[in-house]
């Protein structure tokens, strides 16, 4: 299931990270160096996403051994609902936004240097940004109910991203 989200969610990547991917900046005067850093990029998204699945996975082991996941399964539903009803009413709205805005800082240093580590500190927080695919792909690590499990259940994930996200890194050379 997570590589068939990744494969399928891969649209979603193109039209929201797409454009960050075509912006990042070239590394090396070869096309060699150019694909090695939209690979890195890209293992970078992916390490994100695989610390995240740990993260969830042990979440969802600790809610199996003390008995609480169904019902937290069946609560974080009814949220996420409420949540898309409620979201322009939501307080904690200017607690995103300084988040973002961080995030965004971060990420705007980052893209004016022309390094591999630059790149790969890049793609893992592009792996932070607000992503809806990337929810619904960390519960379905904490379903895992495991912490490894939850690891490799988000690097397949990323995997099924990779395709698309590193075909339009790619593309990058040839749009200016």
């Amino acid at each position: 299931s997570a590589l068939v989200m990744g494969l399928a969610g891969s649209l979603h990547c193109a039209g929201m990270c797409g454009p960050l991917a075509l912006a990042l900046p070239p590394t090396g005067r070869t096309t060699a160096g150019f694909a090695l850093g939209r690979v890195v990029y890209n293992l970078g998204r992916i390490v994100t996403y695989c610390l995240l699945g740990l993260l969830f996975g042990f979440i969802g082991q600790t809610l199996l051994v003390a008995g609480l996941q169904r019902w937290l399964s069946i609560g974080l539903g009814v949220a996420l609902l409420l949540g898309l009803l409620a979201s322009k009413r939501l307080a904690l709205a200017a607690a995103v936004v300084r988040l973002l805005g961080r995030l965004n800082s971060a990420m705007s240093g980052w893209l004016q240097t022309r390094t591999l580590t630059a790149l790969a500190v890049l793609g893992g927080l592009t792996g932070l940004l607000p992503c809806g695919l990337v929810y619904v792909a960390c519960a379905g690590a904490a379903a895992t109910d495991h912490w490894h499990l939850g690891g490799l259940y988000m690097l397949v994930f990323g995997l099924g991203t990779v395709p698309m996200m590193l075909g339009i890194g790619l593309t990058g050379r040839l749009v200016q």
